[in-house]
């Protein structure tokens, strides 16, 4: 799980034996059942990714609870919703499968996972016909499932969904820059 970068710093600071422990004991390649159960909890991630030159990007994704969900112990599938069309995460899936989310809990009681993987985009699954929204999937095979510690993360209130957040029998709220003049000669039709 360490690289040399991460081993020098360990070794300057002393946390080699540490981050040894922290991966023997929590770090795992397969989802649990409270992995499965927080991440179908929360409405939303962070997703890290790389170009075919390693250039990373992050992205935020979000969604109603159990928009991501464990499909199977080395499983894991969200749907990717019409947004900006730039495609910046799921182009570099394309281009370099190696991926990293971040599943955060802000409540009363904060938590945090962290999967790394490899990941696919799919299009034409079945699957797709019973998540509101989805015009594509994404599928990720764990390497690396560990949890974070939450010492750091803020304690917020909890927040009502997104109204552009898909739900089934509703017709989308399309964002307000969508029709702007500088691009709503551009702005393609929403997949349905």
């Amino acid at each position: 799980m360490y690289h040399e970068g991460n081993r020098m710093l360990q070794d300057e600071f002393g946390s080699r034996k540490l981050a040894d422990r922290l991966e023997q004991t929590l770090r795992r390649d397969r989802f649990n059942d409270d992995d499965a159960a927080f991440i179908a909890s929360v409405g939303f991630f962070f997703l890290a990714t790389a170009d075919a030159k390693a250039a990373p990007d992050c992205s935020f994704k979000g969604g109603p609870p159990g928009f991501v969900h464990v499909a199977a112990p080395d499983l894991l599938v969200f749907p990717d919703y019409d947004g900006n069309g730039m495609f910046k995460s799921l182009g570099n899936i394309l281009a370099n499968p190696q991926v990293g989310l971040l599943f955060i809990a802000m409540g009363e009681a904060p938590k945090r996972l962290r999967v790394n993987g490899t990941a696919q985009v799919v299009r034409d699954d079945p699957a797709m016909a019973a998540i509101p929204g989805a015009q594509l999937l994404i599928k990720v095979t764990p390497l690396d499932i560990f949890p974070n510690c939450p010492r750091y993360i803020p304690r917020t209130e909890t927040l009502s969904l997104s109204e552009y957040a898909p739900v089934a029998d509703v017709e989308p709220v399309e964002p307000k820059w969508k029709s702007f003049g500088a691009f709503s000669d551009v702005v393609p039709p929403r997949r349905r």
